[in-house]
């Protein structure tokens, strides 16, 4: 049976927020809000955690992972960043993107696209988030909590409780959330590249070149 913590979206209660660290650095995976969709998180470096999420939402291994960071800063560890990519992330983050970058060797091989060796990297407008990203000192593997069959994501935390309870160890209600996932923008090539419009307004990035 999974725990279930009722965590404030605007004021995360820093108890919750510990219990949650500790639940994930133990080898956890969580459901938890993001300002998009609610999403299925673990640890960086757990290759176990990261098999339970595939097997929950039924997912190959060419599925790609995105991490989501703290900040730009923490971006810029992870992923190769240049200076146009840069100043568009910085007027879009904290928001509802994913951003497709060319990934350092700080990425766990696992992580990266086969053949691109790139890595998905997103900064959520989220306080829930946000605070558990700071907690843990790292980014959080992450994937949309969308179930096989389902045409959209889940965004009842009491329905999320309902259908993952044996699944995963822990649900975070920090309120309704979307059924959008984020809007997925490419920047391995010069000009970038809106391959998913989602949750986050797409204009900005068309029309670079």
């Amino acid at each position: 049976m999974s725990q279930y913590f009722q965590i404030h979206p605007e004021t995360p209660q820093q108890r919750l927020i510990h219990q949650s660290v500790e639940i994930l650095k133990k080898g956890g995976v969580i459901a938890y809000p993001t300002d998009s969709a609610y999403a299925l998180g673990c640890r960086l470096d757990d290759k176990q955690a990261m098999d339970r999420i595939r097997q929950i939402r039924n997912l190959d291994e060419r599925h790609h992972f995105t991490l989501v960071c703290r900040d730009l800063s923490e971006i810029g560890v992870y992923a190769r960043v240049n200076n146009t990519a840069f100043r568009l992330l910085k007027a879009h983050t904290p928001g509802p993107y994913t951003f497709i970058l060319a990934a350092t060797r700080e990425v766990p091989r696992r992580l990266l696209h086969p053949k691109r060796k790139t890595i998905g990297l997103r900064v959520p407008d989220n306080n829930i988030a946000q605070a558990l990203v700071a907690g843990m000192g790292e980014p959080l593997v992450s994937t949309t909590l969308q179930l096989p069959g389902d045409d959209l994501p889940l965004a009842d935390p009491e329905e999320i409780r309902e259908r993952l309870e044996r699944q995963v160890d822990l649900v975070i209600d920090g309120g309704h959330g979307l059924v959008e996932p984020t809007t997925v923008v490419d920047f391995v090539e010069e000009v970038p590249e809106v391959v998913r419009r989602g949750a986050g307004d797409p204009s900005a990035f068309e029309g670079q070149g």
